[in-house]
């Protein structure tokens, strides 16, 4: 049995997702409560790009990372993203 080919969603796309995660601190005093409804939605659309085991554990610490306050700051979807490329560069170089 061969491992599936691993699914890479666009760059753009996850760049675009961890501002909209920073973008609750452009609003003073409302940004710990926006952050709470965005969690959710974030570790949704996180197992919805990156998908199996890889997207659930993703999904799970993204959800963390976005209830916790000051840790937006990270980049979470663009740091998956990297870590998927580096597994399908791999996944090609095999075959």
């Amino acid at each position: 049995m061969t491992k599936a080919k691993p699914v890479l969603p666009n760059i753009f796309a996850c760049i675009l997702l961890d501002i909209i995660g920073m973008a609750s601190y452009f609003i003073p005093g409302l940004g710990e409560f926006t952050d709470l409804g965005w969690a959710f939605i974030s570790a949704i659309v996180f197992h919805s790009f990156f998908g199996g085991r890889f997207g659930m554990v993703g999904a799970v610490l993204n959800f963390v990372e976005e209830i916790f306050p000051l840790t937006d700051i990270i980049p979470s979807f663009t740091i998956a993203w990297f870590i998927r490329k580096r597994e399908l560069d791999k996944w090609t170089a095999d075959k």
